[in-house]
């Protein structure tokens, strides 16, 4: 099982985002500890959908993210990076304003698979989506 490699910190992933996805979504990690990530963003209306909700994309954006964040975090020592094999979001609501948060959380840490779990929860903490993701580990 990978533990979370000393090399790696909030700063440092904050640093990887710029210019990318998760920087233009407004993503901030908020939490790093073994097996776990927690990630945030406030919700603003150019992340919401033409009908006037949350866009799932935004939800999944945070949510994959998250999982990302932690699954790079977490690589074995002699692993060069990771890509996403499978992912699925179950959506059980929805917002419209405010901070929305993600926490990631590992299921399976192998040397070649890792597994994460993200709950995604509103401002109120009503879970929003529940997400899963496997990442293929890159040697």
């Amino acid at each position: 099982m990978s533990k979370l490699r000393s090399d790696y910190s909030i700063d440092a992933l904050h640093e990887r985002q710029r210019g990318k996805l998760p920087e233009l979504l407004g993503l901030r990690v908020v939490a790093l500890e073994e097996g776990a990530l927690t990630a945030e963003l406030t919700v603003r209306s150019d992340l919401l959908a033409p009908n006037g909700f949350l866009h799932a994309a935004t939800v999944i954006g945070l949510a994959d993210t998250a999982c990302g964040y932690a699954c790079f975090a977490h690589l074995p020592e002699t692993a060069r990076n990771f890509t996403t094999i499978e992912l699925k979001s179950n959506f059980l609501g929805t917002c419209t304003e405010g901070t929305i948060r993600a926490v990631a959380k590992g299921v399976h840490l192998g040397r070649t698979t890792q597994v994460w779990d993200a709950t995604v929860t509103d401002p109120n903490g009503k879970t929003i989506a529940l997400f899963r993701c496997t990442q293929m580990v890159l040697y």
